[in-house]
């Protein structure tokens, strides 16, 4: 990856940052300069939470050359809290414990290794969120902006 490439596209890879159309209200991500729901000018930063839940799935076996040390691993459609869907490889969790509706979160993980440079490259994947007594699947579902209140 390019070094201009890389600098314009850190926030959305670490932080999921998108944007807001200022006219609709729409989240989108990745962002774009048009908001696909009202077809007007979106550029409004938006953080989104990282939360969401498995929408749909698939297990990779015979991946592209850079991702061979992952294989098998498991792509996942994840529907944000926040409305848009966003592909991620999924991790610690085994194949045969994936859900549709299985609540997970964003981490930081690597993604590849950038050939003959040795460059290592992170982005987002998506992990199963705990399930603590039901604070985290609470948690898991909250929008971003409010506190999930404690439990005793």
């Amino acid at each position: 990856m390019e070094v201009a490439r890389f600098w314009r596209t850190k926030a959305q890879r670490y932080q999921l940052v998108g944007e807001e159309c200022p006219h609709c209200k729409s989240k989108i991500f990745p962002p774009r300069d048009v908001c696909p729901t009202c077809e007007k000018e979106a550029k409004t930063p938006f953080a989104f939470s990282g939360r969401g839940e498995v929408y749909s799935f698939s297990a990779v076996y015979n991946p592209p050359a850079e991702f061979d040390k992952f294989a098998p691993y498991t792509v996942a459609l994840i529907r944000l809290v926040e409305g848009p869907l966003v592909t991620a490889q999924l991790t610690d969790v085994d194949e045969a414990d994936v859900r549709i509706g299985m609540p997970v979160e964003m981490v930081t993980r690597v993604l590849r290794e950038d050939g003959e440079r040795g460059n290592i490259i992170y982005g987002y994947k998506f992990r199963p969120v705990l399930l603590d007594h039901g604070r985290e699947a609470a948690r898991a579902h909250a929008p971003a902006h409010q506190p999930v209140p404690a439990m005793a």
